[in-house]
């Protein structure tokens, strides 16, 4: 591979002038521009990236950290991360967390040695205060790592509020609730308790149903939603994440329950899987392409050593489906 020096051999100028023309940085004269461009061209030349980078002190590399890609929200929500970082010049790194304990790890040492120049937080992690003694651009989405380190989620109190009135308005008088281990770190778990809260104002209970932590394959959902019929055959309806109401709504149709007229769906996220069955599921919707924007947007104002917003939430909406 030729070298900037065999540029510069061929151009005749200087190695810096040649620095210069591929980096769009000070004065080079339209003469040895052309020289240099010329030489690139018949060599081939192609810049080391990794050496610019080292020289640059920035990789442009941002890690993700999610707990599983194959999720439907996380899956949309690294597919419009990369899109929207991809407008910064930044590429991305995944890291999914589902079965591999040590991967959180890995990525907090790579920004630790300089390989990434931030990483966006997004797993279940019960090991927050491996982030406690991490001064890099670090932006964590959907959970609370600690007082430094800038949070940004939707408006999940908002979106368990809008759920609760949506069954309350159509009837619903035995509801039940899918969540996961309630965990403090986690803002999402507060659309639940909002959703507790808003029914027991209207005298209504809320049957709250716990799955293991950190599950998100179908196959534990569907097991999930045969548990909640066999130990709850009362309820008139469920609320969860898309995958469990899936999962529950297609145990409902085994049992010839008639929907929403016997029992009553809405699920949180409002991701394609909503929209792509025999019934278009009722859901608060969370706005993944927005939210990826401005963590994308914030994420690299961090980087660049601009403030941020210590907790940025964005608005959920209410899609009707067929289901409520």
């Amino acid at each position: 591979m030729a070298s900037i020096r065999d540029v510069a051999k061929l151009a005749q100028v200087a190695p810096s002038t040649v620095s210069l023309v591929i980096n769009n940085k000070g004065y080079v004269s339209e003469n040895a521009r052309k020289k240099v461009l010329d030489a690139i061209e018949k060599l081939n030349y192609v810049p080391n990236e990794l050496a610019r980078n080292l020289f640059r002190n920035s990789t442009n590399i941002i890690g993700i950290i999610v707990p599983d890609v194959a999720h439907p929200f996380f899956g949309a929500f690294i597919s419009a991360l990369e899109i929207a970082l991809y407008k910064y010049n930044y590429k991305i790194m995944v890291c999914s967390t589902v079965e591999r304990k040590n991967a959180e790890h890995e990525i907090v040492d790579m920004l630790q040695r300089q390989m990434i120049d931030g990483i966006i937080m997004g797993c279940h992690s019960l090991e927050v205060e491996l982030y406690d003694n991490v001064n890099k651009p670090i932006v964590a989405f959907d959970r609370i790592i600690n007082n430094r380190i800038p949070l940004i989620h939707s408006d999940h109190k908002q979106g368990g509020k809008l759920a609760a009135q949506t069954l309350i308005k159509a009837g619903c008088r035995h509801p039940l609730q899918i969540t996961g281990i309630k965990n403090a770190s986690m803002s999402a778990y507060s659309h639940h308790v909002a959703f507790k809260e808003e029914l027991a104002k209207n005298g209504i209970e809320v049957i709250n149903y716990e799955m293991k932590w950190n599950q998100f394959s179908m196959k534990y959902f569907k097991q999930v939603a045969v548990d909640v019929f066999e130990k709850y055959p009362e309820i008139d309806g469920i609320y969860g994440s898309d995958m469990v109401v899936c999962a529950c709504l297609g145990e409902a149709h085994k049992r010839k329950l008639n929907i929403p007229e016997n029992i009553k769906f809405i699920a949180y996220d409002g991701t394609f899987i909503t929209e792509s069955g025999f019934y278009n599921i009722t859901s608060i919707v969370q706005h993944i392409d927005l939210l990826a924007a401005e963590t994308a947007k914030m994420i690299v104002s961090l980087i660049k050593g601009k403030k941020v917003v210590k907790d940025k939430i964005l608005p959920v909406v209410l899609r009707k489906g067929d289901t409520c």
